[in-house]
């Protein structure tokens, strides 16, 4: 199962659209998970319609149409991987304690918010993902996304890639 990861792609306000290499990857994947501030309706009507199987949630900067629409967390098992999506999960000091005790039933949590990749694991094994933004790298050297798959109930391939 092929899974493309993106957040924070506040469209139309911070670009226009999203990057083509970014729907090259959606194209292909079995699974797109969005982790909030879409800000505009019109991305998640296009995705629902484009990709195989959408996941997402609602973020702070997502008006009530969204939020009509979308949950504040999205829970989900897929292959066998129990996974949670929510916008935001606080500071980064002391995030993968809070989240712990957030999610205990979840191996795999995908946020955003912060606009800043992460990549980690907890003690129990919880692993935690964002995927930047495609559209707004605010401080960060590249616009990003992440990809992964799951196979037997395994996550594995998690790449962060640049735009």
């Amino acid at each position: 199962m092929k899974l493309v990861l993106i957040s924070d792609t506040h469209l139309p306000v911070r670009s226009k659209k999203l990057p083509v290499a970014v729907w090259d990857a959606i194209d292909s994947a079995d699974v797109v998970i969005h982790a909030g501030d879409w800000v505009s309706v019109d991305l998640l009507d296009e995705l629902e319609t484009r990709a195989q199987r959408l996941i997402g949630c609602w973020g702070n900067n997502d008006g009530p149409e969204l939020r009509a629409r979308l949950p504040e967390v999205a829970r989900v098992t897929l292959d066998g991987v129990s996974v949670a999506v929510v916008h935001e999960t606080g500071a980064a000091k002391g995030r993968e304690e809070r989240c712990e005790r957030a999610y205990p039933d979840v191996e795999l949590l995908v946020f955003g918010h912060s606009h800043i990749p992460w990549d980690t694991t907890t003690r129990r094994g919880l692993r935690l993902l964002n995927p930047g933004s495609p559209t707004d790298r605010r401080s960060q050297p590249y616009c990003t996304y992440q990809t992964a798959t799951i196979e037997s109930g395994q996550l594995k391939d998690v790449a962060l890639h640049n735009l």
